[in-house]
């Protein structure tokens, strides 16, 4: 792509309280808690420590707001645990480190979320330094769930637009991910931020939601419907390619009309899968990792669904990932769909 090297991360920084629990309760009844876990959440957080941990060898950099507190601090010793690069990471005098409690059934790993925004909030186009970096690639997540980043811009149409624009201009690809909230805010907070966009990668349920198209009949996957949805994508801006993740593998198409596919790993039905949580970044990361390296795509998507599946072993948004080498060996001892 060109000369620079690196991944910047920006959005959502926030830690994760994962409580493992029984049932999904009825309000006013009881729920009991297995066990409690403290991890990283958020698009860039949760994609700079999986690849630190899948062994990227290029610059990891951080970019958002914590706020002046211990979990702010636990984020920046996370991020020096592994090596991820702190200088745009700034820390709000007027709001507190994000958090989530995540609400994890241990007999399907079905997860809730009960969120606190906190710092993330307060980010806006003055928190990026893009005229200083040589990172080759920005990444942008989530949308929804920014509040100032989400709201308008006179001259880019939302806040996030500007933004990737902004960072288009400095010379960085760009990429998003999304927030999957049940709502009908998708259309005017996604569509305008395509524009600067060069790789959208999302799931299937935001693909549909983005596009107004129905890609899943109950637990059937309409791949027609969702082609459809990604071209969409396409001709709403994407400048180079649309990846779509769910459970049964990974797609692509490009703006040259590629077309590529990968299916998920053949987990084991009973004793593997402890969590969902991550997943989505986990299977982001291994994109955007073969994206850097420049790797044919459907690499990229290979990269993208070994790392999921490793991440599924574990109730946290990472905990769950080994190194690029363990994760591609857990492709080829359980195959693919």
């Amino acid at each position: 792509m060109t000369n620079r090297t690196g991944i910047l991360a920006g959005g959502n920084w926030i830690v994760d309280a994962v409580k493992i629990i029984d049932v999904w309760p009825q309000q006013d009844a009881l729920a009991n808690i297995f066990s409690v876990a403290k991890g990283s959440g958020g698009s860039p957080f949760n994609i700079l420590v999986d690849l630190a941990i899948l062994g990227a060898k290029f610059p990891m950099l951080a970019a958002g707001l914590v706020g002046d507190d211990s979990n702010g601090q636990w984020i920046f010793d996370v991020c020096k645990e592994k090596g991820i690069d702190t200088t745009n990471l700034l820390r709000s005098k007027t709001a507190p480190t994000s958090f989530t409690d995540v609400m994890t059934v241990k007999q399907n790993g079905r997860r809730t979320f009960f969120h606190a925004r906190g710092a993330n909030a307060e980010l806006g186009p003055e928190h990026f330094l893009f005229s200083t970096s040589h990172a080759k690639i920005f990444h942008l997540g989530y949308l929804l769930l920014l509040d100032r980043m989400d709201g308008p811009s006179p001259t880019h149409g939302t806040v996030a637009a500007e933004v990737l624009a902004l960072a288009q201009a400095a010379g960085l690809k760009t990429s998003i991910d999304c927030v999957s909230e049940d709502s009908d805010r998708f259309g005017h907070i996604v569509l305008p931020a395509l524009k600067y966009v060069d790789y959208c990668i999302m799931n299937e349920f935001e693909a549909g939601r983005v596009t107004g198209r129905k890609v899943r009949n109950g637990d059937a996957l309409d791949r027609a419907e969702l082609r459809a949805a990604m071209q969409s994508l396409l001709e709403a801006g994407v400048r180079e390619r649309v990846v779509v993740h769910f459970p049964e593998g990974g797609v692509a198409l490009g703006r040259d009309g590629q077309w590529s596919e990968h299916g998920s790993v053949r987990l084991p039905a009973e004793g593997y899968i402890k969590g969902a949580a991550g997943a989505g970044d986990a299977f982001a990361a291994g994109v955007l990792y073969g994206w850097h390296d420049e790797l044919p795509v459907v690499e990229q998507l290979k990269y993208g669904v070994c790392a999921a599946a490793s991440n599924l072993s574990d109730e946290t948004c990472t905990g769950g990932l080994k190194s690029l080498a363990e994760c591609l060996a857990l492709g080829e001892k359980y195959g693919y769909r």
